[in-house]
């Protein structure tokens, strides 16, 4: 297990995630990048506990995910099943279990500002932050693209190597932008990652 875990977190925090897998009892699974989330926990029938993360490009992106996903188990156990997943306890509990990694040995410098100011109060996902999921993306290791904020309005680009779509107006925090081939609109995070097109027929 520690040298699994070594290929996908800071060398600095390995073992301090490690002891909180064993003391928890954590069975550890590394998925394949899910696009709808980076992890997720579970009570198993026998009592055990399931926590799943993405096996994505980026250290530490990985570790918050993990730290994330520990929280909940965690919060639940000191406060039972009847609290909100992402409300006070679980903030607290996150909090409270990052707090010995906040520092320059993990994470580099320039994240450590934007990762103080997300922890005063965690979102229920990294990307739900879109300034702290911008700041992480910057690390990741197959970095493509530009960030949707930086296109001009009316750009094309494809989103996820899939469809094709055209930049509209913000909305509030989130971008409005029209999908070609069916005429629907989506909002975009500013974070989002896209791929600009140039022609298109």
């Amino acid at each position: 297990m520690l040298d699994i875990l070594g290929r996908y977190v800071p060398e600095a925090a390995l073992m301090y995630c490690f002891e909180q897998i064993k003391r928890y009892g954590v069975h550890l699974k590394i998925v394949n990048e899910r696009l709808s989330r980076h992890g997720d926990y579970r009570k198993l029938p026998d009592g055990g506990h399931l926590i799943t993360v993405n096996a994505g490009p980026n250290p530490y992106r990985f570790l918050i995910t993990l730290i994330h996903e520990l929280a909940h188990l965690v919060a639940f156990i000191e406060h039972g099943h009847r609290i909100r997943p992402h409300g006070k306890e679980w903030k607290q509990t996150f909090k409270l279990l990052m707090s010995p990694l906040l520092n320059p040995a993990v994470f580099p410098n320039d994240l450590l500002p934007t990762l103080a100011a997300h922890f005063r109060s965690p979102k229920a996902s990294s990307s739900s932050d879109a300034r702290l999921d911008k700041e992480l993306s910057r690390y990741d290791r197959n970095n493509q693209g530009v960030f949707i904020e930086e296109l001009p309005e009316g750009a094309l680009f494809t989103y996820r190597e899939k469809r094709i779509f055209k930049k509209g107006s913000k909305r509030r925090k989130r971008y409005e932008c029209l999908e070609l081939e069916t005429k629907r609109n989506y909002l975009f995070q500013p974070n989002a990652r896209v791929m600009p097109i140039s022609d298109y027929d």
